[in-house]
């Protein structure tokens, strides 16, 4: 993988976890709203619906630039709407990109096997 893969994993790493931390905070709120007068959700479904449409668009760059097969990229699709899922895939593609941007160093030096 090229330096412009890793960066499209690192994108997608990085608006995996708060695409997660709204989708926990907009079920919370959706339970407060029928629970009390405190309604939170059309704030949270906003911010919500923003983070979850820059994933996608960020996991098609990432399904672009990686050529996942149709297993893993649904993988990270269906992680992104399961409430916990956001920080499985964080933890997935940290890792992914590591050894995206270790790969492209070894290459660039001309390292036999990367």
């Amino acid at each position: 993988m090229d330096i412009k893969t890793a960066s499209a994993l690192s994108r997608l790493r990085l608006v995996s976890a708060p695409e997660a931390v709204s989708f926990l905070l907009l079920l919370v709120c959706s339970v407060l709203k029928r629970t009390t007068d405190f309604n939170a959700v059309p704030v949270m479904g906003a911010i919500h619906g923003l983070l979850f449409v820059l994933y996608v668009l960020f996991w098609l760059d990432a399904w672009n630039r990686t050529k996942w097969d149709l297993k893993t990229a649904a993988l990270y699709f269906v992680l992104s709407v399961l409430p916990f899922g956001g920080f499985y895939a964080e933890r997935k593609l940290k890792r992914e990109a590591e050894s995206a941007v270790i790969a492209s160093r070894a290459r660039k030096e001309g390292v036999v096997g990367a």
